[in-house]
């Protein structure tokens, strides 16, 4: 089965929250999302757009969440016939969570790498390298983007055998992963704030690679300290705070193809819609040679279906947080 692919929202600088709230539509009541729906016996919600949303979050937590409340690795994989795999992976690739895409533009005021796992850590901060020194300008700084999320003993493990020692946290692994990449030793900068418990604590280190622009690898504090760790919206915004994000600036960000739906709609609704910069999301390109000898986990219809309900339930958070006059097709901008 092979199906056109669905355009994420748009993020450019100057995208009206009308813009924006047609993009959310265009995405979520696309054919390919209809017909997993109705291939898991779902009937097609009723009503506008924030019901069609709320109906889809109701029911891809019934039969989409695999993790159920739990870290991605500790989600379960579900067995699946061959068809619906084979449609799983036809509608997650038109959806937009499995093809690598080139930068929009030549140049961006920032570029951002968001945290993850050990091994998404490793791979987007060689990505992050190869763009600032081939492909996109970068005017102000790349921003590496963690938490003190301790590491899972399967992560320790990979990182042993990825001869990468000294990581206890995710931003020690981000942190790793900008000396190796860039060519870094030691920060010029170094600042931050201990705290009684992980969740409330931040650091940022930054880095000055000949050539380049700065390096700052940030670990946000949680914005709900005692319900649990930094998520990625906190550190997004606590970066924001920390750099003066200006309106009009246009923002790189880099993750992994299939969290780029949920991911781009989550820095929209974190940074586009209250600073009014421009966003461009996209996902690290497994062809490149620098990345062949890192780790990358095996991709499931499991993971895409979980991604795809993180993708709606971002999109209805976005949705949300445009207003009504925006989304009624307001011409003001995004802010």
């Amino acid at each position: 089965m092979r199906t056109t692919e669905v355009a994420l929202p748009a993020g450019a600088a100057g995208t009206t929250g009308g813009e924006i709230a047609a993009g959310v539509r265009a995405w979520v009541e696309s054919p390919p999302l209809r017909a997993l729906v109705g291939h898991f016996g779902g009937a097609w919600p009723a009503g506008d757009v924030p019901a069609v949303l709320a109906g889809l979050d109701d029911f891809s937590a019934r039969h989409w969440d695999f993790r159920e409340g739990r870290e991605r690795p500790e989600a379960r994989e579900p067995a699946f016939d061959p068809a619906t795999v084979r449609l799983v992976l036809a509608a997650a690739e038109a959806l937009g969570l499995v093809r690598a895409a080139p930068p929009a533009l030549p140049r961006y005021a920032h570029l951002l790498v968001l945290g993850g796992l050990a091994h998404a850590c490793l791979r987007r901060t060689a990505y992050a390298a190869h763009l600032a020194r081939t492909v996109a300008g970068v005017s102000g700084e790349v921003a590496v983007l963690g938490s003190f999320r301790a590491l899972s003993p399967a992560e320790s493990r990979m990182l042993a055998d990825a001869g990468v020692a000294g990581c206890a946290t995710e931003v020690d692994v981000l942190d790793a992963g900008v000396r190796a990449a860039f060519g870094v030793t030691d920060p010029s900068e170094e600042t931050g704030e201990d705290a009684d418990h992980p969740h409330r604590a931040w650091s940022s280190r930054t880095y000055r690679p000949a050539g380049l622009p700065p390096v700052r690898v940030l670990a946000a504090p949680s914005s709900e300290p005692d319900r649990r760790r930094a998520h990625t919206a906190d550190t997004q915004r606590f970066w924001a705070e920390h750099v003066r994000l200006r309106a009009g600036d246009p923002v790189l960000m880099v993750t992994a193809p299939i969290y780029v739906p949920f991911q781009h709609c989550d820095a929209l609704r974190t940074l586009a819609v209250p600073y009014a910069c421009g966003i461009d999301t996209v996902g690290v390109d497994p062809a490149l040679g620098v990345l062949a000898q890192l780790p990358e986990p095996t991709l499931t219809p499991g993971r895409y279906l979980q991604e795809i309900r993180s993708a709606i339930r971002s999109m209805r958070a976005l949705h949300a947080a445009l207003g009504p006059s925006l989304v009624d097709g307001g011409t003001e901008a995004a802010r």
